[in-house]
């Protein structure tokens, strides 16, 4: 039996449609973003002003009324209108879309693995995070409507890249949102907790666990690195291989979810991943299990890009890959 196997054309036809809507969606929420708030008019000292007004209760002056301010008004009201009508619209299509991918079995994704992505995005913070190791996987089958053999997908942990180049935009962020990355957490699965031998890592009641890994410090990096403010809060854990897979362009695909959710999940080129673990499968010291799994996972996705994906494909040498120092329980080492 092959390794890789082809989806049925219903299910392919099927993510191509919810891959139009939840772009869509995303789309409209993107631009509705801009909108949040209001405007209104107010008198002040006998003279009407337009002001504009935040989600947080914050009030700007645009200026007192006049042809301009009016068009301003005109032009803003009637476009958070319109943005409000599209996305109850599309938002039911979307809810369409994920019972089909339910009924039609398009995902595999663990429903816990889309819950934790959906909820790092509508913080505003996918952007900061790649995922790494075994999950990558998800992302190429599902851009190529195949799917692999379960020894090659079997892990009970997830592990998230920060990106620390961009770390104050991350942590002012937080500051604004006034969260704990342990608390994004558990509004995907409240029983998450922080591994007091492990900081990197919050394991939940079922034992699933993710681990949150950085590069190695560099360039004014913070270092030791927590991600919030919060003491309780989950550490990131420099790993050897973070600097590659940093400097990998990325890939973003949207996933799906054994209950049909959808989310997009942001991981490294297939090549890079091919490399890093190729490299690691040939690491003496790597737990002989992982080592035959870096291995499998390697092939598998070199023939993907060969066979569903040659646009991915380029003329380069491997990169050498360091060898890590073993700790932790992730796919990558930290």
């Amino acid at each position: 039996m092959s390794d890789i196997l082809e989806n049925s054309e219903s299910q392919k036809r099927q993510y191509i449609d919810a891959e139009t809507v939840f772009a869509e969606l995303r789309r409209v929420k993107q631009e509705a973003a801009q909108f949040r708030g209001g405007m209104m008019w107010r008198e002040i000292s006998g003279h009407r002003y337009l002001i504009r007004t935040s989600v947080k209760g914050a009030h700007k002056s645009l200026g007192p009324e006049s042809e301009a301010t009016s068009k301003i008004f005109e032009a803003f009201s009637q476009r958070k209108a319109a943005l409000a009508e599209r996305l109850a619209s599309i938002a039911k299509t979307f809810e369409e879309q994920r019972r089909m991918n339910r009924a039609l079995r398009v995902g595999r994704v663990p429903s816990l693995v889309v819950d934790v992505l959906n909820v790092l995005d509508k913080a505003g913070l996918s952007e900061h995070f790649t995922v790494v190791g075994t999950h990558a996987l998800y992302a190429y089958e599902s851009a190529c409507g195949v799917r692999f053999v379960p020894q090659a997908m079997a892990t009970r942990d997830i592990d998230l890249l920060f990106d620390t180049r961009k770390h104050l935009a991350f942590f002012s962020r937080m500051k604004e949102s006034e969260m704990s990355l342990l608390g994004l957490l558990r509004k995907a699965d409240k029983s998450f907790e922080r591994l007091e031998n492990q900081k990197e890592t919050a394991r939940n009641a079922t034992g699933f666990e993710i681990d949150v890994i950085r590069r190695v410090a560099k360039d004014g990096d913070p270092h030791p690195l927590r991600m919030s403010d919060d003491e309780d809060d989950i550490w990131a854990v420099q790993a050897s291989t973070g600097e590659r897979i940093l400097s990998s362009p990325r890939f973003s695909q949207m996933v799906v979810s054994t209950t049909g959710e959808m989310t997009l999940m942001n991981t490294m080129h297939p090549l890079d991943f091919v490399d890093v673990k190729v490299a690691l499968a040939r690491y003496p010291n790597r737990d002989p299990l992982k080592r035959s799994k870096d291995a499998l996972q390697a092939e598998l996705v070199a023939t993907l890009v060969r066979d569903y994906m040659p646009q991915y494909a380029r003329l380069r040498s491997p990169e050498r890959v360091d060898e890590p120092e073993e700790s932790g329980g992730g796919d990558f080492p930290h």
